[in-house]
């Protein structure tokens, strides 16, 4: 067969068509070429019987049992996984419904690589459970082989910046044994004789990276499941999910129905992969992804690369997986072709590659390995894949519908995440939670709003489809799917120079530049499609400065801003905030079970308190007001009787207090509502020495320490607008947090910032309140403080009501925990040096690794990097305040180590004093 590259230039010739990628605005996105005749993969297998076109025909594999403990819907990676990690927990009477064959979906052509080091120290984890099992524990248990091949990693960079971020994968490769190293340019070429070095900086090896092969792997799982007693059913579609309501009208799964009869059951698993959209429709929930091609070929014999690494190239956005003595070639294209729906009967297919697409990633692969311009093409693969709006897989239970649960939208990574995800997926339904914190794949993490919105997804997957292979820097924005969800205040700080962030929908202030407004515009999909790409224009002039491992331009600016707060007073849109009220007969039983401190205080106070999960790790951590009951419904307090509360959670978290507030409430069977205010009310905080002089002079009250005393709240007027004033700060500082209607929100900050202008009032953003808080030692949730940290080890024991006979969520666990010693410690750490950290940094005891940094920014009063991670004793031994004290520290920053000291209590202000407005 031809060359790669004369291959390339004969199609072209050959078929002259116009790409489907090009000139087609946004309505080609629904849908590209059709399915094409089976073609060959690189697997000596599949799970597909040979010529059996009558299989579907001959109905359900077996017969379908009238009940089920769970049923799981689809047989590729993800299914089997998940049936397995259930029968291995000691689930009897679960039940996977494949509707053709194992892998007939997308599992069966994928490229099935395996790399352990990702930038997130969860997948880590997960990636390093699915080696174990694919390596080990499956061939162990069946006898059967995967296809596991340990042939290693091997990272290309570029870039010095590409190389920095390789260093700071290999810092947390050390914390969890992963060897890897950086290797020289020479050194590389060692290693792989037939690649390019010319213009690399260096590149990343991972020794123990490897291939695993879909079939086999399958296979294995399917052999292990139902000798523990799962079983499967193949060629068995299924056509509907029954749902009943309650008596508390909740609704929840009752069954699973198909052609040849339905299955009663409580728990449904959704692992349809491309087809989980239309199985989530079935059921009333929504499923965020959307399906696109995905392509790579196969070469012809290449002399010389017999066990060689497999390559990633992201710069070149290629990777080039080893494959016997032949390489699949593959890659992430700017301009994937979309497809609306793949067809019920597509199975064990693929679409025609467009050759228009794929060209750049052929390009890249030859100036990598240049043996490649002179190599034929044995054969092209191109499926369907399911991508989602952050590029992260859709997993736990559905907001809308109890027992329906989520393991799909897994981003062409469903065989390297599967045996993590699925043991977490099994671990959820069997015990309530995951083992670990898997809020970055929680359904939960997209606000109700979104999951269902067309557009917003559309564009925020092509993103993360396009941007897959970028480097990850620690302060990157999505420029797709913006302005969703704005703030009352959001024009006006536009216009004075704010720099907004996106989360989960919410345009929240970053920081304020003094270059005038910066507006995020239009999504351009990277010039694709026909659309213009953006080539200069202020937001992305300024987000492109945050694309750096050093301090970023706007540093000083970012500097100003804390110093302001510190010093003189700070204003905080707040808005995005998650308000709910919690009111009714219950509403005392409910606060006292989910919250971990004492809520039960007289009206008008306000606390501080954590929800926890009967692990006793943290779900979240908010601020409850007690309220007092009233007749009158206002936009500040729906009209009650019984108690009630007002609770205020971090926006990037509001969707999934929501939902775990609903689950607690339905479970425990409370007689209380739940009401969400978010979108009606604003929130505008004034933070630091000057916040009481400038705001005595808007609010009709009495602002003294004696008459408004600290974590306290009042119902106030502010400029002649009522509003909810609450004393209370998340930087360190005396401040006011006010909770206001939105319509009121505009004219009380214009008043507000009139009010400052002699006291020094700045505007400020989140960038500040990063800083602020880690230098005060204040918690971030899902930063320093998780659903697998609990209270005790995060230092937040205040938070806990241990030393009262009041039962609560996660009770148990704790007191457990405090009885055998906390095998782990959230410790702060500073670095005299002027260097910039942002997490996952090593942390290293006396010359040994014993955690890594969770989240690190730069404190500007004290003129210091911190940085805050858990640590362990090596020994295994519980962590006790001696161990901490004892040891000499050193935080390792992209392969250098750092001298640090370690801080029980905050290096800034640790008496409190100023938050008692004490100067």
């Amino acid at each position: 067969m031809a060359s790669l590259s004369r291959a390339l230039r004969g199609i072209a010739a050959t078929r002259p068509r116009q790409s489907p990628a090009r000139g087609w605005g946004l309505r080609p996105l629904v849908s590209g070429p059709g399915p094409t005749s089976e073609k060959s993969v690189p697997y000596q297998r599949t799970l597909k019987e040979a010529e059996d076109a009558s299989a579907a025909a001959q109905g359900p594999s077996q017969p379908l049992p009238g009940t089920a403990s769970v049923v799981v819907i689809g047989g590729g990676s993800l299914g089997c996984q998940t049936l397995y990690h259930l029968a291995k927990l000691g689930v009897s009477g679960a039940v996977l419904l494949e509707r053709e064959r194992l892998t007939s979906g997308t599992t069966w052509h994928t490229a099935g690589l395996l790399w352990q080091l990702r930038p997130s120290d969860v997948e880590v984890e997960l990636l390093a459970h699915t080696r174990q099992v694919v390596s080990r524990e499956l061939e162990e248990e069946t006898g059967l082989h995967t296809g596991w091949i340990q042939n290693g990693g091997l990272f290309i960079a570029s870039s010095q910046q590409r190389l920095d971020e390789y260093k700071r994968l290999m810092s947390l490769g050390r914390v969890y044994g992963i060897e890897s190293h950086v290797l020289s340019p020479g050194e590389t070429k060692a290693l792989y004789p037939l690649m390019n070095v010319e213009d690399l900086y260096g590149t990343l090896y991972v020794p123990h990276d490897g291939t695993m092969d879909p079939a086999g792997t399958c296979t294995s799982l399917a052999r292990a499941a139902t000798t523990r007693g799962a079983q499967i059913i193949e060629n068995c579609p299924v056509t509907g999910i029954r749902v009943r309501t309650d008596d508390f009208g909740v609704r929840r799964v009752a069954a699973v129905e198909t052609e040849h009869g339905s299955i009663r059951t409580p728990c449904v698993i959704n692992c349809a992969g491309v087809w989980a959209r239309a199985v989530g429709r079935m059921a009333g929930v929504n499923v965020p992804l959307v399906a696109m091609h995905h392509a790579y070929v196969v070469t012809e014999r290449i002399e010389g690369i017999q066990n060689m690494p497999n390559v990633r190239d992201h710069d070149a956005s290629v990777y080039l997986r080893l494959q016997g003595d032949a390489l699949s070639v593959g890659g992430y294209e700017t301009n994937p072709i979309f497809c609306e729906e793949v067809s019920d009967e597509f199975a064990f297919g693929l679409f025609d590659l467009d050759w228009d697409v794929f060209t750049q990633h052929i390009e890249g692969a030859i100036n990598r390995v240049p043996v490649l311009e002179k190599t034929g093409i044995k054969s092209t693969v191109c499926g369907p894949e399911s991508f989602t709006p952050d590029h992260k897989p859709l997993m736990g239970e559905a907001p809308e519908l109890r027992g329906f649960f989520l393991g799909c939208g897994f981003n062409s990574a469903g065989m390297m995440l599967g045996g993590g995800c699925g043991q977490q997926l099994a671990y959820w339904i069997v015990h309530g939670r995951p083992e670990k914190d898997m809020h970055s794949y929680d359904i939960r993490r997209f606000h109700r709003s979104l999951t269902g919105h067309g557009r917003w997804i559309r564009e925020r997957s092509h993103e993360a489809y396009a941007k897959n292979y970028s480097v990850v820097f620690p302060h990157d924005e999505p420029l797709a799917g913006r302005n969703m969800r704005t703030g009352p205040l959001h024009e006006e700080l536009r216009a004075r120079g704010c720099v907004f962030q996106e989360r989960h929908g919410w345009e929240r202030p970053g920081w304020f530049s003094a270059q005038g407004p910066a507006p995020v515009l239009p999504y351009d999909y990277c010039g694709a499609y026909g659309h213009r790409a953006r080539e200069d224009y202020a937001y992305g002039r300024l987000l492109g400065q945050e694309y750096t491992f050093s301090f970023p331009p706007h540093h000083d600016v970012i500097k100003k801003e804390c110093l302001a707060c510190r010093g003189a007073a700070a204003v905080f849109d707040m808005s995005y905030f998650g308000k709910f009220f919690l009111v009714g007969p219950d509403a005392r039983k409910a606060a006292d079970w989910l919250f971990s401190a004492d809520v039960s205080r007289p009206p008008g106070s306000t606390v501080y308190t954590c929800m926890l999960n009967h692990r006793g790790g943290t779900e979240s951590d908010l601020t409850v007001s007690r309220l007092a009951p009233g007749p009158q419904a206002s936009p500040l307090a729906p009209a009650f009787e019984g108690d009630g509360y007002y609770l205020a959670v971090g926006g990037a978290a509001a969707q999934h207090n929501w939902s775990h507030i609903r689950t607690v409430l339905q479970d425990r069977k409370f007689r209380c509502q739940l009401i969400d205010s978010s979108e009606d009310l604003g929130l505008i905080s004034v933070q630091g020495p000057a916040s009481r002089a400038v705001l005595q002079e808007l609010l009709e009250a009495d602002l003294s320490d004696d008459a408004f005393p600290f974590s306290t709240h009042k119902l106030v007027r502010a400029a002649g607008h009522l509003v909810r004033a609450v004393r209370l700060s998340f930087v360190g500082e005396l401040g006011w947090e006010l909770h206001a209607p939105r319509p009121s929100c505009l004219p009380v900050y214009q008043a507000l910032m009139t009010a400052g202008a002699k006291h020094g009032l700045v505007n400020a953003g989140y960038r500040a309140i990063d800083s602020l808080s880690i230098e005060k030692g204040y918690r971030h949730w899902h930063a320093d403080l998780r659903a697998d940290d609990s209270p005790l080890e995060a230092g937040l024991a205040f938070t806990c009501k241990l030393k009262s006979s009041v039962p609560f969520l996660g009770r148990e666990a704790l007191e457990k925990q405090r009885a055998e010693g906390l095998r782990r410690r959230l410790v702060g750490f500073t670095v005299d040096e002027k260097v910039p950290m942002f997490g996952l940094e090593a942390i290293w005891r006396n010359g040994q690794v014993v955690g890594h940094v969770r989240r690190a920014d730069f404190g500007f009063t004290i003129n210091k990097t911190l940085a805050y991670g858990y640590i362990r004793d090596p020994s295994g031994g519980p962590v006790s305040l001696d161990f901490v004290k004892s040891g000499d520290y050193a935080l390792e920053r992209m392969g250098v180590t750092h001298a640090a000291q370690a801080h029980l209590k905050s290096p800034f202000d640790p008496d409190n004093k100023r938050v008692k407005g004490v100067y």
